[in-house]
């Protein structure tokens, strides 16, 4: 004998409801946190990541400015304002992906020469110590003296 319809009908709802669940589920559970993200990177990745944090939030604040301004003008949503269009053929929109990564590239340039000058000042305070002992040992022996 065939079952009532409202019956097939909640057997479809219930299956596919415990599909949708175990996936939420699923999903909720195994996906890690951004911050369990960045403590599996690397010490280089993270030093990386650490170091162009200001960077992206200043990057995403000028992008939120421009969102604010294109939303309060009435013109229309193609007209974008200080924001150029990906497949207009003006080069300003390259202009400010260049500004961004000129900004990264110094701070990346600056961070070394601040590395290089920290190992040049150990470099030099060791040849210091090592040259002083050398005259010291020199000073209390005569070149002509062989004992």
């Amino acid at each position: 004998m065939e079952r009532p319809l409202w019956v097939r009908w909640l057997k479809v709802y219930a299956i596919g409801g415990a599909i949708i669940g175990s996936g939420f589920l699923l999903f909720k559970y195994t996906t890690p946190t951004d911050q369990q993200l960045i403590s599996q990177l690397s010490p280089e990745l993270r030093l990386q990541y650490e170091r162009e944090r200001k960077l992206r939030q200043s990057e995403q604040q000028a992008l939120m400015k421009i969102v604010k301004e294109t939303s309060q003008s009435d013109d229309p949503i193609w007209k974008t304002g200080p924001l150029q269009s990906p497949w207009e053929r003006n080069g300003d929109n390259v202009q400010s992906r260049d500004h961004f990564a000129k900004v990264r590239a110094e701070e990346v340039q600056k961070e070394e020469l601040a590395r290089i000058r920290n190992e040049l000042s150990q470099l030099r305070s060791e040849t210091e110590k090592k040259t002083k002992e050398i005259v010291q040992d020199k000073q209390g022996k005569s070149w002509w003296r062989f004992w």
